[in-house]
């Protein structure tokens, strides 16, 4: 079907929960459902620019549903005290998996569990959070997990026998790879979810070459210099704002007509409206899924069972 991110389906009734959503492409996100008439809520990591972007979606969307909740996706106790939240709501009708790291630092860093930072960052956490949080969603009718991937799994490779890059760190392959496993993870979990009769759905999208030099000031959320601006707008041929990226992990929690199955991404694989797109093979390999899962569960400490029902 077409999509119009300006007509959304009406989203009353649902309530969505966005980490990471204090900025970026998850700020938008969450503006978005909140005006199609979502309870917003943001897990956010900083309780300051959580509230900024709380204070940012009712100020620019009237009556807006939103709130704000602490989540820091590489601190075990927050991961699981989020959890225990979210099972406590009753009702979670997506989970949309955004938060993440994207400048990844020059010289390989750890957390305090000793897993690699970037990948603690982006998928472990993650991973921790779903195991835990899950029952809640299949409590949920028609309930959705969304996964951030990115680009940049076109142009790096996974390394499972280092997955933790303690040999040959450079920080795009620790960003790369990262976003290859949070994809990887995505569809393998989507096709555990189908083996056990879950009405539960796990979609894996991209938002393209997003910038904050092309997205909207808002205040308290994106600020970006004069110089930022200039210098991104010199890529406006291939790239665009982050409200623009929102479009694709916004679709997938709200188009009906989407399944495990897709894929989704701006239709000009870096800009553009939200539609289907074309995964990594590496990524998408069931091979591949099946060899990570047990290295997740190890390295976030968490055994991750997805049970017949």
């Amino acid at each position: 079907m077409a999509w119009d991110p300006a007509e959304l389906p009406d989203a009353h009734g649902r309530t969505v929960v966005i980490t990471g959503g204090n900025s970026g492409v998850g700020y938008f996100t969450g503006e978005q459902l909140a005006r199609a008439g979502a309870r917003v809520v943001l897990a956010c990591r900083d309780p300051e620019r959580a509230e900024a972007a709380v204070s940012a979606i009712r100020r620019r969307v009237p009556g807006a549903r939103v709130e704000a909740t602490p989540l820091d996706v590489t601190d075990r106790r927050s991961i699981d005290a989020q959890a225990a939240m979210l099972l406590e709501r009753g009702r979670v009708d997506a989970l949309v998996l955004n938060a993440g790291m994207v400048h990844a630092p020059r010289e390989r860093r750890t957390d305090e569990y000793g897993n690699e930072l970037v990948l603690a960052t982006n998928v472990l956490g993650h991973f921790r959070l779903v195991a835990r949080a899950l029952p809640v969603l299949e409590a949920t009718e028609g309930a959705r997990l969304v996964t951030l991937g990115s680009l940049a799994t076109r142009l790096s490779r996974l390394r499972l026998d280092d997955l933790q890059l303690e040999r040959g760190y450079t920080s795009w392959r620790a960003y790369a790879g990262s976003k290859i496993a949070a994809q990887a993870f995505g569809f393998e979990l989507e096709r555990r979810l189908r083996a056990a009769g879950s009405g539960v759905t796990s979609i894996v999208v991209h938002p393209g070459y997003s910038s904050s030099g092309r997205t909207p000031g808002v205040r308290g959320v994106n600020q970006p210099t004069r110089a930022k601006r200039f210098a991104d707008n010199l890529q406006a041929a291939w790239s665009q704002g982050k409200d623009h990226g929102a479009w694709a992990p916004v679709r997938a929690v709200l188009d009906p007509g989407i399944t495990g199955e897709d894929y989704l991404g701006p239709v000009g694989r870096t800009k553009g409206l939200p539609t289907h797109a074309h995964p990594t093979r590496s990524s998408r390999s069931p091979r591949t899924g099946a060899r990570l899962w047990p290295l997740l569960e190890a390295a976030a400490d968490q055994p991750f069972p997805v049970s017949p029902r």
